[in-house]
């Protein structure tokens, strides 16, 4: 504990850089002095796990800055055994009681935790988080469930490049929009890849400087082929840090979606289309735009809309939450102008509510004296009936 440059290599993992399992205990005062038992899991855990370093540390120890360890990292000495993780990791952090039933249990936590692995993506949130929202990552797309050997690939691409977040995603059963179209055509049993790189913003909610809120922007490169090996891939990913291969960037974030016969039918229609747009092939020349149909008033539109784009300089897309703001203002004038019209209670008079409004014969409005009048020579001819009788 009087050695400060080992304590801030187990602390903070400053020099040689390893990852420690410390265990919160009383150390004997001397040699002489008896040696208290030490927790089973932290033992059973010791024999089996190899790839981090073992350590009994006594965290009541006052530190110069006059708290103890437990203090000063937030330790919950309560919990036995009480066990954190530091190092290469970070500052001490707490492993939670659930993993330490067993030593096996510990064993797992720890080869999941401190090993490199790549993350499972089974929703649009687990891509955004795990993989889209990191500087760089490699998303493997599974045509089935994986052979050994790319599974052996996948752990050396996580050692080689540590820089990278590696991801993997099913695509016998998900299916990602706006981003299979730029891969090759999916065929079950075979595997893709493709690598991100985060262009700028993030799924925070900060302000940049101009006040807009920034968005999640993101660039791709996919593998062209679907023959993946540790030396093809290795040199898509050399190729992406060097620059020699431009990545392209995405209009919109990819979204996970349960894969299903109309998905597929609209993904092939996208790349039909795209062929074309490569071929040279124009829409126009099959459907007239002045024709009057639905198809043809659509390429008017996207012709004119290209056109006014192409003539002034300064356009630019609108973002989300531009749109999503204008179509606000949009409501709130609705809202406005049909208050106008509308006639408050304030306005209404209660005399009127009160009138009961008849037409004559003639059409003539009939007032309430005309109502009285009435009912007064109903009662005279009443008055004026004989008794037949």
């Amino acid at each position: 504990m009087t050695d400060e440059l080992a304590l801030r290599e187990v602390f903070f993992g400053e020099g040689l850089g390893k990852s420690y399992v410390v265990l919160c205990d009383k150390l004997p005062k001397d040699s002489s002095s008896k040696r208290f038992p030490i927790s089973s899991v932290f033992s059973d855990a010791h024999l089996e796990y190899r790839q981090a370093q073992f350590a009994i540390m006594d965290c009541q120890y006052q530190l110069p800055s006059g708290k103890t360890i437990i203090e000063r990292f937030d330790i919950d000495d309560k919990k036995k055994p009480t066990i954190f993780l530091s190092g290469k990791i970070g500052p001490p952090k707490q492993i939670p009681p659930k993993y330490l039933k067993s030593g096996t249990t510990l064993t797992k936590y720890l080869a999941a935790t401190l090993e490199p692995h790549a993350a499972k993506i089974e929703n649009s949130k687990d891509l955004k988080v795990k993989c889209l929202d990191k500087d760089w990552c490699g998303l493997l797309l599974k045509g089935g469930t994986p052979e050994n050997y790319v599974k052996n690939m996948i752990k050396n691409l996580l050692i080689k490049y540590d820089r990278i977040s590696f991801a993997s995603l099913d695509s016998a059963t998900l299916y990602s929009t706006n981003l299979e179209e730029y891969l090759p055509e999916f065929q079950k049993g075979h595997h893709r890849f493709v690598l991100f790189r985060k262009v700028s913003g993030g799924l925070s909610t900060g302000k940049d400087g101009k006040g807009s809120q920034s968005r999640l922007i993101t660039s791709i490169l996919p593998l062209d082929s679907q023959d993946l090996s540790l030396q093809i891939i290795s040199n898509l990913i050399d190729s992406a840090f060097s620059g020699s291969i431009q990545m392209k960037r995405l209009p919109s974030l990819p979204q996970v979606k349960i894969r299903s016969k109309k998905i597929e039918e609209q993904d092939t229609q996208k790349r039909q289309r795209a062929k074309k747009r490569a071929d040279g092939y124009k829409e126009q020349d099959e459907v007239s735009a002045n024709d009057g149909s639905k198809e043809g008033r659509r390429l008017e539109r996207e012709k004119r809309r290209e056109e006014h784009r192409k003539s002034n300089p300064n356009y630019r897309e609108k973002t989300p939450e531009e749109i999503a703001e204008i179509e606000r203002q949009r409501r709130q004038r609705m809202q406005e102008e049909a208050e106008k019209w509308n006639i408050r209670d304030a306005d209404a008079s209660t005399d009127i509510e009160n009138e009961v409004f008849d037409y004559d014969e003639e059409g003539d409005e009939l007032s309430v004296d005309s109502f009285e009048s009435n009912e007064d020579k109903d009662d005279e001819n009443e008055d004026e009936l004989f008794d037949l009788d």
